[in-house]
């Protein structure tokens, strides 16, 4: 068991010995700081994770990848009593699924987790900047976490990625190296999809980088 020193954000905590572990498989809005603004939600998930870590231990469950580029320590993170907070973080709706191959575990615990809160539309998902729009605004996007609705209606592939084309400006791209935790992206075309993640922007060209089938979710017509 490992103490806590303390919390930095919704998805970040410090050990007494100056580790930072990353939460495996969740993402929270961001706190302000020196490189960043407040995103909606960001302080609200810091608190509930402090909440329920005060005066605790936590012990670490470890996946494939253990080390992200900040040199943070990634990691499933338990109470004494076996409760695991990334899922009850999601549950709660303070933070959004984020799965990033090869890393995996427990990925069909954080769906359902995610799913209960946007249903019950708590935390975020109650949030009006958390909603879902047309892949239309997306020139009008603020940065951080985002919800695009849109239909795909042609695929492209270079040598990295393969591309599902929205219209002559946007598209939704999949590492090929990680197209194989996908079903065939043709599957896509035609279909009103939920996008969910970060966009990027080159000049007047967006895309969204999906790495995990969680993020690309096919709505029945009319949703």
């Amino acid at each position: 068991m490992r103490h806590v020193r303390k919390v930095y954000d919704g998805d970040t905590i410090i050990l007494e010995d100056g580790k930072h572990i990353r939460l495996l498989g969740v993402n929270t809005p961001e706190i302000e700081s020196r490189q960043r603004a407040e995103e909606p939600g960001g302080v609200a998930a810091k608190k509930w994770l402090q909440t329920q870590l005060h005066d605790k231990k936590v012990y670490l469950e470890y996946d494939e990848v253990k080390i992200d580029k900040y040199k943070r320590q990634l990691a499933h993170v338990f109470l004494s009593n076996g409760k695991h907070l990334n899922v009850m973080l999601l549950e709660n709706g303070w933070g959004t699924v984020s799965i990033i191959p090869p890393n995996g575990r427990y990925s069909d615990k954080l769906i359902q987790a995610q799913q209960h809160a946007e249903k019950m539309r708590l935390g975020i998902w109650a949030m009006p900047e958390y909603q879902l729009e047309p892949i239309t605004k997306i020139a009008n996007h603020t940065k951080g976490w985002r919800r695009f609705s849109a239909t795909p209606h042609a695929i492209k592939k270079n040598r990295k990625y393969t591309r599902l084309l929205i219209n002559d400006k946007v598209d939704i791209r999949v590492a090929n190296n990680n197209l194989k935790a996908f079903p065939p992206l043709s599957t896509y075309l035609g279909k009103s999809l939920e996008v969910r993640g970060w966009v990027s922007r080159n000049n007047d060209y967006y895309t969204m980088l999906i790495q995990h089938p969680s993020s690309l979710i096919v709505r029945k017509s009319g949703l």
